[in-house]
């Protein structure tokens, strides 16, 4: 004859099931142990599923070391995103400012700080500031600008512009301004070359006006026409800049052109975007285009 009868009180229902003096257990896998039959039963079963602290914590550990490589990769690819669009405005400038040059017979003057991204002076001539300006892109009809009309870069940094105000090796005495003026531009001539814009390797041991040694330089100073250049993602955070990205800020004709660095170089950060005109190739194209003999 079976006896059937309960074990309890326990978190899982339990039947003992006495035959021939063996033990088993229905519904579960709790191990009862041997005993005779009318003897007491201690049933020993497993806990209810679920997790532990440490089982929680290493969850979490390894959830967040994922978002982070996953979040850190974004970023960097953020940050070539914006390096690459970058590039591609300083090289639409370049072409902006050489098409301005065919339609008037001239370079623009850079636009000025406080003014809407127009050129100082309006119509040109002798410029406000020759080395301390920026993209005038409303005159030169570039985007994209920023609300009050400068050209940006990727990061939002307006671009920044100069062009040359001194001259060499003119077969004749010549005026000045003579890129920004279409008539001294024309009476000149293209045997005139500029000789003030100075693009550095490293703005240790330079001057004011001038890289100081040919080992210095990254072209001659017979070269850039013009410069265009963006302040980079640290442009807007002046007390990040390093040694030779504020020698671009500082209103002279002296330039630094390098590989990006971090603080560690010993021209400290680095991550200005310079680009420019050789006077060889904007004559090629004043001339292609008929605005010179």
């Amino acid at each position: 004859m079976r006896n059937t009868r309960t074990i309890g009180p326990t978190s899982c229902t339990r039947r003992r099931t006495v035959s021939t003096g063996s033990w088993s257990s229905a519904g579960s896998r709790c191990w009862l142990g041997s005993a005779t039959q009318g003897n007491a039963v201690r049933a020993r079963c497993p806990r209810a599923g679920g997790f532990t602290l440490t089982e929680l914590a290493v969850v979490f550990a390894i959830v967040a070391l994922l978002l982070y490589g996953v979040l850190g990769t974004l970023a960097a690819q953020t940050e070539v995103r914006n390096h690459e669009e970058t590039r591609r405005r300083l090289d639409a400038a370049l072409e902006a400012l050489i098409g301005y040059a065919i339609a008037q017979r001239r370079l623009p003057c850079p636009a000025l700080a406080a003014g809407t991204g127009d050129e100082s002076p309006a119509g040109g001539g002798a410029c406000s500031s020759y080395y301390g300006g920026f993209l005038p892109a409303k005159t030169i009809g570039f985007a994209p600008t920023d609300a009050a009309g400068y050209a940006v870069d990727a990061w939002g940094n307006r671009i920044r512009y100069a062009v040359s105000n001194a001259l060499t090796g003119c077969a004749a005495p010549a005026a000045l301004p003579h890129f920004t003026s279409a008539a001294n531009l024309r009476a000149n001539g293209v045997s005139c070359r500029p000789n003030d814009l100075d693009l550095c390797v490293r703005a240790q041991g330079a001057t004011a006006s001038s890289c100081a040694s040919s080992a210095n330089r990254a072209v001659s100073t017979e070269t850039a026409a013009v410069i265009v250049f963006s302040t980079g993602k640290n442009g807007a955070i002046v007390a990040a800049h390093g040694p030779d990205e504020l020698a671009n800020l500082d209103a002279n004709p002296v330039f630094v052109t390098r590989p990006p660095s971090g603080p560690e170089a010993s021209g400290g950060t680095f991550d200005d975007l310079v680009v420019w005109v050789p006077v060889g190739i904007l004559y090629a194209r004043l001339i292609a285009a008929g605005v010179l003999p």
